[in-house]
């Protein structure tokens, strides 16, 4: 089940909103509780049976951490730690390794490991880092263990973020885990705000994703120059309002329940350099690997080169995160080759002084070759797309570009691309000037309502005749 179905949006949301509404104060994280449940079993039941022993082990872990001092203190939170990765590396990394394993032996034996083919739970790279950044808050001491079972296992299951996101650190919401006040402007917001995100994912990702995936179909050989561009572009376009879609829904139904999420974007397209880029794409990840990989190993405090080693750890793993696949970590590793390169000095020397289009064209350029490495299914398929973008290999005549886009999507393009800069708040302020006035603030009010109403119809509408729209962070 996805935010954007039909089940989803006029069944399963309406009922859990209901439910929760219409129970005491006292019962409402049981009623989430119990929904999320509801939620991550629809697709795969067993997957629940993993997911709550975790969260029956984990609740323990953490008092026990909690409530010892010094080596054992130490020696619990290095074993649950390693617990939740090894877990994680099972699932996720298990036939990953094993193919490499045979590949490393293939010149001595020609003995195979016979790979396991596990299905992969949904969320498990979310949730495990929600575990994870509990466990070593609770060490450090930054928050105690959480004592009551229920609040623990809405913090790790809530189905808003379940599956792709944000990844909330417990400091940030433990008081609204045990107390939330619900206000007609939260329910407002968070309405508006899931309307936003369904418009992101069904009305500009989907469309500009089929002609992404498209092209990509396509042999390399056979795509002309152009063409290979247009599905890069398109394909960066898509990702970014599929994932920032989902974002933004789960931010709205956590706050029709109170919870306030942390943003996850914040136009990362807009960004003047791969460091700043970094800090406004999945912020929430970034912020993770700084404050438990990148500043325990040291951070920029021991020099160039131990902060240039930090960011290649980073990055190598941000990459490994995304995916079981040396692609994803092609594609982590690229990104840490600019975050290095930019830190040398005669490099930020030369950005600084850069006029402010160039410093956009160079991050962007860096961020869409980039998603080639992550959209190709392996690294082979990525350099051979790449070899066109750059019209290695001689002139191919390709699709025309009327076969592949018809002028609506043409405009739907340019339009997704004008909406992945900050266009969108200089149009809310614009309103907020305009509602300084009672007139105004009535016209301001009616048009947002039409703008949601309209929204949510043409939403509706697409789900109707789109049954099948996963979300691309959904396979991580």
């Amino acid at each position: 089940m996805v935010f954007s179905s039909l089940i989803f949006v006029c069944l399963f949301l309406p009922a859990a909103i209901a439910a929760y509404f219409i129970v005491p104060a006292r019962l409402r994280n049981r009623v989430l509780v119990v929904a999320s449940l509801i939620y991550y079993a629809w697709g795969v039941p067993l997957a629940v049976v993993l997911v709550v022993s975790l969260i029956a082990i984990n609740f323990r872990l953490g008092q026990l951490i909690d409530d010892h001092a010094g080596r054992r203190r130490k020696q619990l939170v290095a074993a649950a730690v390693a617990l939740n990765l090894g877990v994680l590396i099972f699932f996720k990394y298990s036939d990953f390794i094993l193919q490499n394993v045979n590949v490393l032996l293939s010149p001595v034996t020609t003995r195979r490991a016979p790979l396991l083919h596990i299905a992969l739970p949904l969320g498990i790279s979310f949730f495990t880092f929600h575990i994870i950044s509990y466990l070593v808050d609770v060490y450090r001491g930054t928050v105690s263990a959480q004592r009551s079972p229920s609040a623990f296992t809405l913090y790790i299951i809530n189905f808003p973020q379940l599956i792709a996101g944000p990844i909330i650190r417990y400091h940030l919401i433990e008081d609204q885990l045990e107390k939330r006040i619900v206000k007609f402007d939260d329910v407002d917001a968070g309405i508006g705000r899931f309307a936003i995100g369904l418009a992101k994912k069904l009305l500009i990702a989907n469309p500009i994703g089929a002609i992404a995936d498209q092209i990509f179909s396509v042999t390399p050989n056979n795509l002309s120059s152009a063409t290979a561009w247009l599905g890069m572009i398109c394909y960066g376009l898509q990702i970014y309002f599929d994932f920032s879609g989902y974002t933004d829904m789960a931010i709205g139904i956590a706050r029709v329940f109170g919870f306030h999420f942390p943003e996850n974007f914040n136009y990362p397209y807009a960004a003047q350099s791969i460091q700043d880029f970094w800090r406004r794409w999945h912020m929430t990840l970034s912020f993770w690997f700084r404050d438990y990989v990148y500043i325990p190993l040291g951070g920029n405090r021991r020099g160039a080169w131990m902060t240039a080693r930090n960011l290649w750890i980073v990055f190598l793993l941000t990459g490994t995160w995304h995916g079981a696949s040396w692609n994803f970590v092609v594609w982590g590793m690229w990104h840490g080759l600019f975050l290095f390169i930019e830190r040398l000095r005669p490099v930020a020397a030369a950005l600084a002084r850069s006029p402010q289009v160039l410093r956009h064209l160079y991050t962007l350029f860096v961020v869409f070759i980039g998603w080639v490495f992550f959209r190709s299914p392996d690294l082979s398929s990525a350099i051979g797309y790449l070899t066109r973008v750059f019209g290695f290999g001689g002139w191919r005549e390709g699709l025309p570009m009327t076969v592949i886009v018809s002028t609506p999507m043409a405009f739907l393009i340019v339009l997704a691309a004008l909406l992945s800069l900050p266009v969108w708040p200089q149009v809310r302020a614009a309103g907020g000037r305009l509602s300084v006035s009672n007139s105004g603030a009535i016209v301001v009010d009616l048009a947002r309502a039409a703008l949601v109403a309209g929204i949510m119809f043409l939403s509706l509408s697409t789900m109707a005749v789109e049954q099948y729209n996963p979300f691309i962070y959904f396979q991580f």
